[in-house]
C-alpha cells in the first residue's frame, strides 16, 4: 500500500508506474484504492464510475477499469457535502461529519471489493488518500492505517521534496500515528526531487535515523507527469501556457469542475494555448473558444461563474463571433434555464441559464452512466467516450445534435449559427481524428499528435523511471 505524508505528494502516479512495471514484469497487477474523494471520474467497464486515478492504473495494468478498483468514492458537492458513490453506484450525499458514522459498513464494502481483485491477480497495488498522520480521523478510518491494519497490508509512505520540508513531512509522520501503525511502513520513498541525488544523501540517512524506516528510493522529477490524466484538480494550476500558441482555448475554473481530464488532449497540441482561467481573470478578447467543462454542482457553478462576471465576458465573445462549446454540466449552462425540482444539488430550484442555446434542462434522480462511440454529425469523425450525469436536456437546437452514436442515438445541440455548441459526452478529443475536426472548427491547424499512444509512451517511460530510483525487487519482497 502506498500511502502519503499529504495530499499531492504524487501517490497515483507512482502507483500507476509500478503497476506498470510489474505488468511489464510478466505479472497480474490489478490497482486499488478503498475510498477516493475526486469529481474527476471515469466511467468503468461494468457500468459504474470510479476516480479517474485508478482508472488510469488500470490503463497501467492492461485490463478494464472496474468499480471494484475504487469501491467508496465522493464526489464533492456544493451545501450538501459529498455524493457517496458505493461500487459504483450512487448511495446517498452525506456531510462530513455524518460520512463518519458511515464508515464501518461501508468498508464491508471496501473489503468485499479488495478480497476480490486479491483472488484475481499476483500482485494488487493500493493506494491510500490524503494523509497517513490524520490522526483526528483514524478512529473509523478505511482509506489508510484502518484499511492496512485490517488487510495486514504493508505501507511504503511518501513524501514529496518539491514541496519543502519532507524530513519533518516522514519523521513527523512517525512521532504522531499510533506504533501500532507505524510499525505497519516498511519503508519510505522521497518523491519529485530536482538536481543532484549525493546532495540528499544525508537527508536520506537522516529520514531512515529518525523514523526507524528503511529507504526504497529517492525518485526524481517526472518531467512527463502531466501528460497523463490527473486527478485533483490542483493540477490545473500547473498546465502548461504556451504564450506563442496562434490559438487559445479559454477555460473557466470553477468550483466544482469535474472530468476536466476532457482537456488533457488539447493540452497535448503544440498550436494550442489551453488557459485556465481564475475568479477575477477575464476572458481574453483574442480568445478563439471559451469551453465550459463538466460540472459536479451544475447551478451552483453558473452562480460562480456570474459572480466572477464570465457571463459578461463569454457574452461579448460570442458578439464578436466567438466560439463556445459546453460539455455536460457546461452544455447544461449554455441553455435557457436548468431546473432541479427535487434539490438534487441542493435546494429545489429553477435558474436563468446563459441562453447561448435553445435548450432547457430539468435535473432527474436517474443518473446516466454509459460508455459510447459513434461520429460527429460534422464530417464522421469517430470518437469514444462515455456519459457521467443528472437531467434531461430538450429543446430546439437539440434538432442541430453533434454526435450519433452507433445505437442511432444523438447528443448535444448547436445554435442556429453554428458557433454554440453543447454535448453530454465527455473524452472526445482523446481521438486524433475527432479533435481535428473540433480544432478545425476554430481554426487550429492539424497536428501529427497520436494522444492515445502519447499515453502508453509516458506510462512505459515511467515504469523504466521508477524500476531505476526504486527498489522494487524489495517491493516485491514486502507484498504479503
Amino acid at each position: 500500500m502506498v500511502q502519503g505524508t499529504g495530499s499531492d505528494v504524487g501517490k497515483s502516479l507512482l502507483v500507476a508506474g509500478l503497476c506498470r512495471a510489474f505488468v511489464r514484469r510478466g505479472l497480474t497487477v490489478r490497482p486499488f484504492k478503498p475510498q477516493n474523494m475526486s469529481n474527476n471520474a471515469a466511467v468503468t467497464a461494468d457500468g459504474g464510475e470510479i476516480g479517474r486515478a485508478q482508472a488510469l492504473q488500470a490503463r497501467a495494468c492492461g485490463v478494464a477499469p472496474s468499480v471494484h478498483m475504487n469501491p467508496v468514492l465522493l464526489k464533492p458537492q456544493s451545501e450538501i457535502g459529498s455524493q457517496v458513490v458505493v461500487q459504483g453506484r450512487v448511495m446517498g450525499n452525506a456531510k462530513a461529519r455524518e460520512y463518519q458514522a458511515w464508515k464501518p459498513r461501508l468498508f464491508e464494502a471496501v473489503r468485499e471489493s479488495f478480497d476480490r481483485l486479491r483472488g484475481e491477480a499476483d500482485l494488487v497495488l493500493v493506494e491510500g488518500a490524503g494523509s497517513a498522520s490524520e490522526i483526528n480521523l483514524r478512529a473509523n478510518d478505511i482509506a489508510n492505517m484502518g484499511f492496512a491494519r485490517a488487510t495486514d497490508t504493508p505501507v511504503v509512505l511518501v513524501g514529496d521534496i518539491d514541496r519543502g520540508g519532507v524530513i519533518a513531512q516522514i519523521v513527523g509522520t512517525r512521532a504522531v500515528i499510533d506504533p501500532a501503525d507505524a510499525a505497519m511502513i516498511a519503508g519510505f520513498i522521497v518523491n519529485r526531487f530536482r538536481g543532484d541525488p549525493s546532495l540528499f544523501a544525508a537527508g536520506m540517512e537522516a529520514i531512515a535515523e529518525k523514523s526507524g524506516w528503511p529507504a526504497l528510493g529517492l525518485v526524481p522529477f517526472f518531467r512527463d507527469a502531466s501528460r497523463l490524466p490527473a486527478e485533483d484538480a490542483v493540477a490545473l494550476d500547473t498546465r502548461r501556457r504556451p504564450a506563442d500558441a496562434p490559438v487559445t482555448i479559454a477555460v473557466p475554473v470553477l468550483p466544482r469542475i469535474s472530468n476536466f481530464d476532457d482537456l488533457d488532449p488539447l493540452q497535448a497540441e503544440p498550436g494550442v494555448r489551453v488557459l485556465m482561467l481564475r475568479d477575477g481573470e477575464p476572458v481574453p478578447a483574442d480568445t478563439d473558444l471559451v469551453l465550459l467543462p463538466g460540472s459536479k454542482a451544475t447551478i451552483a457553478d453558473l452562480a460562480a461563474l456570474r459572480a466572477a462576471g464570465w457571463d459578461v465576458d463569454i457574452a461579448a465573445h460570442v458578439r464578436r463571433g466567438g466560439r463556445v462549446l459546453g460539455i455536460c454540466g457546461g452544455y447544461q449552462m449554455l441553455g435557457r434555464s436548468v431546473a432541479d425540482p427535487a434539490g438534487m444539488e441542493g435546494e429545489a430550484t429553477t435558474v436563468p441559464g446563459l441562453g447561448l442555446l435553445a435548450v432547457d434542462t430539468v435535473m432527474t434522480a436517474a443518473k446516466t452512466l454509459d460508455a459510447v462511440k459513434g461520429v460527429g454529425t460534422d464530417g464522421n469523425a469517430p470518437f469514444h467516450g462515455y456519459e457521467m450525469h443528472i437531467g434531461e436536456t430538450v429543446g430546439p437546437d437539440r434538432d442541430r445534435p453533434v454526435l450519433r452514436f452507433t445505437d442511432g442515438r444523438f447528443d448535444g445541440a448547436s445554435s442556429p449559427d453554428g458557433r454554440v455548441r453543447g454535448v453530454y459526452v465527455h473524452g472526445l478529443f482523446a481521438d486524433d481524428r475527432q479533435r481535428a475536426r473540433w480544432l478545425a472548427w476554430i481554426g487550429a491547424e492539424p497536428s501529427a499528435v497520436a494522444y492515445e499512444d502519447g499515453v502508453e509512451r509516458v506510462l512505459d517511460a515511467l515504469a523504466e523511471h521508477l524500476e531505476q530510483h526504486v527498489d522494487c525487487d524489495r517491493l516485491l519482497a514486502l507484498a504479503r
